[in-house]
């Protein structure tokens, strides 16, 4: 359910059409430190893929990975947190759930 809660219930935060998002474009009610343990342990998993630029990072779903070694397991998932309403208070800074 991590993914669910730190990628948001469609599972657009970390990547919205494939795009990588900058971890401060994350918006989720915790601790900064928090977050950026969920990051870690979602990026060691092999769940995203974080790059770093100077003084930034930014990360994304590896969506097209997962499908390929684990056909239908991201989207059910993610339906599962859907219908259970998780992670609908996690979302990007122009996310408009969010307002």
């Amino acid at each position: 359910m991590r993914v669910a809660q730190v990628g948001g219930v469609d599972g657009t935060t970390c990547s919205a059409n494939g795009r990588e998002r900058g971890w401060g474009e994350l918006r989720a009610p915790v601790a900064k430190s928090t977050l950026s343990h969920h990051l870690r342990v979602l990026r060691d998993a092999g769940i995203t893929r974080t790059r770093q630029e100077g003084t930034r990072c930014f990360v994304e779903l590896r969506r097209g990975d997962l499908d390929v070694r684990f056909p239908g397991l991201l989207d059910a998932v993610l339906d599962v947190a859907h219908s259970d309403d998780v992670g609908a208070h996690v979302g990007v800074a122009d996310d408009p759930r969010l307002a």
